[in-house]
């Protein structure tokens, strides 16, 4: 049994906007607001998969609401 602890996979802003289908400038939004986690690595952000996924599973928004 090994006892590394998982590696966490990081996504560049370029990556995050590509999955999400939007501007490298909504991404940097997001990550400046707080609203999806990132780590500074030198001038650049990262932004690791786990808070990606963290963060469409959790602003899914449900018919009803699309309509108000």
């Amino acid at each position: 049994m090994s006892s590394e602890a998982p590696r966490v996979q990081f996504l560049t802003v370029a990556e995050v906007a590509d999955a999400m289908r939007v501007s490298k400038m909504t991404v940097y939004r997001l990550v400046h607001s707080g609203e999806l986690p990132a780590v500074r690595v030198g001038k650049s952000f990262r932004v690791p998969q786990d808070a990606l996924t963290t963060y469409l599973s959790t602003s899914v928004i449900e018919g009803d609401q699309l309509s108000s």
